[in-house]
């Protein structure tokens, strides 16, 4: 277990707050492997950092410790939770953010993480990032045990937040919402690729804001240079996009905006 990987995704962008909580994981557990998958969400989006865990965490290896440090609340209240599914362990604030990926990879056991003897010494209100995350995950890297940590939560007692899943208006339309912008400018739908699997991409539609896309593209350049174009993307998800541009800026692409979907 000393070898474990430490995954964190925080909105911490570029300040010093992810280094220094590396630094305090490497100082209980020199031999974990801390890897970060993002520290660029917008400030406090739980549900941006939802979405990114959702979609990233079953790639790293069976066993690894997934944080998550999008947490406006810090210094309430508010619980911090590990929950234990058969492959992975996530430790984050009781805000909803494991919401999505709990419904994916069910948790076996959650409970609460109380316990001060694996936090640091001195616990700041504003700071749990470096006190008390970076250094449970450390201990949990090193084989402490999920129970050790605090009481058991029933998963019906957790703080959820719902998916938004796509409505099917009638049988060749299908209605979603763009739930995430990557830093090119592509707008991430909650539109499947199990939803739109008997579409055919050659006849399929795609309306969003102003524009009415015709077809599914294999690639990022399927249309003319500044058009839209839609696509499913790496992630599972129908996205929407320009060809060499970014569908933010050029559509005027939100998180929140309305995509139909005609087959």
């Amino acid at each position: 277990m000393a070898e474990s990987f430490i995954t964190l995704t925080t909105d911490f962008s570029e300040d010093f707050f992810a280094g220094v909580m590396k630094g305090v994981i490497a100082g209980i557990n020199p031999q974990a492997h801390v890897i970060d998958i993002t520290h660029a969400l917008a400030l406090g989006d739980i549900r941006a950092g939802a979405f990114a865990l959702m979609v990233s965490c079953a790639y790293f290896p069976p066993g690894s410790i997934h944080v998550v440090v999008v947490d406006p609340g810090v210094g309430s209240a508010r619980r911090i939770l590990c929950a234990r599914t058969r492959r992975y362990l996530f430790l984050a604030p009781d805000n909803g953010i494991l919401s999505w990926t709990l419904e994916r990879d069910t948790a076996v056991d959650i409970h609460a993480v109380e316990e001060r003897k694996f936090f640091l010494p001195a616990v700041s209100s504003t700071f749990h990032g470096r006190d008390v995350f970076a250094p449970v995950a450390a201990h949990l890297s090193l084989g402490t045990k999920v129970e050790e940590l605090g009481p058991p939560v029933p998963p019906d007692a957790i703080t959820r937040i719902e998916f938004p899943k796509p409505l099917r208006s009638d049988p060749k339309t299908l209605r979603g919402k763009v739930l995430y912008i990557d830093r090119f400018g592509n707008g991430i739908t909650n539109i499947s690729a199990q939803d739109v699997k008997d579409a055919d991409p050659a006849t399929a539609r795609v309306d969003v804001l102003s524009s009415s896309i015709k077809g599914l593209s294999r690639s990022y350049v399927g249309a003319l240079p500044g058009t839209a174009l839609a696509l499913l993307g790496s992630s599972g998800f129908l996205e929407i996009a320009c060809s060499v541009g970014s569908a933010a800026k050029r559509l005027g692409l939100k998180v929140g905006e309305n995509v139909t979907v005609m087959t």
